[in-house]
């Protein structure tokens, strides 16, 4: 795997460090994006300079966040990347979606419309694919399953209302919200509809 590669090894620990002190001192805002993900593949890539590395794929995919949300096979298609480096990549992505999921789960969800528009983006803004959820919600407007409903091409997904309304029924959802994404597309931003 790419991963154990010893092609381009080097000392970096004096980098390293360096990177790891203003993270330390500083905290997220110290570091630059391409500094974020040259660190968390150092850790995953020990002997290796990985800032030519961060740099590719961001570039690749368009940002962190077109990063963190692609799929596993683009990941590792990039020279370099190997099944330890991705999945240090898609951690990332699970751990930030799982806090951003708790914040809407834990409030209602029209006195967190912020919070619920964050964890939608932070999960699919940056899809290449039109995906459509449904987030089922009680009586008290609290989220009690959030469930993906169709994944479809680049400008399409299908989704049926008799499923919805089955799955409602048999969750005993009081409420609905239908959410959909676009997909991104060169020079406009991502755009996510509830």
């Amino acid at each position: 795997m790419a991963d154990d590669d010893d092609k381009g090894a080097h000392d970096g620990a004096g980098h390293r460090a360096r990177l790891r002190q203003r993270l330390c001192d500083g905290g997220s805002d110290a570091l630059l994006d391409h500094e974020l993900i040259e660190y968390l593949l150092a850790l995953a890539i020990p002997r290796r300079d990985t800032k030519p590395l961060a740099k590719a794929l961001l570039k690749e995919f368009g940002g962190i966040g077109g990063l963190m949300s692609a799929d596993w096979k683009a990941i590792a298609r990039i020279p370099g990347m190997g099944d330890t480096s991705v999945a240090a990549i898609k951690i990332v992505q699970a751990t930030a979606l799982r806090l951003l999921r708790n914040e809407v789960a834990e409030r209602p969800m029209l006195g967190s419309w912020q919070a619920l528009l964050d964890y939608l983006r932070a999960d699919m803004a940056h899809l290449s694919v039109e995906r459509v959820r449904v987030l089922h919600l009680n009586a008290r407007n609290m989220l009690i399953r959030d469930e993906l409903m169709s994944e479809g091409s680049v400008d399409q997904a299908a989704i049926y209302t008799r499923e919805v309304i089955r799955r409602a029924i048999d969750l005993g959802s009081s409420s609905l919200i239908l959410v959909h994404n676009h997909p991104t597309r060169a020079f406009s931003p991502p755009r996510i509809h509830a």
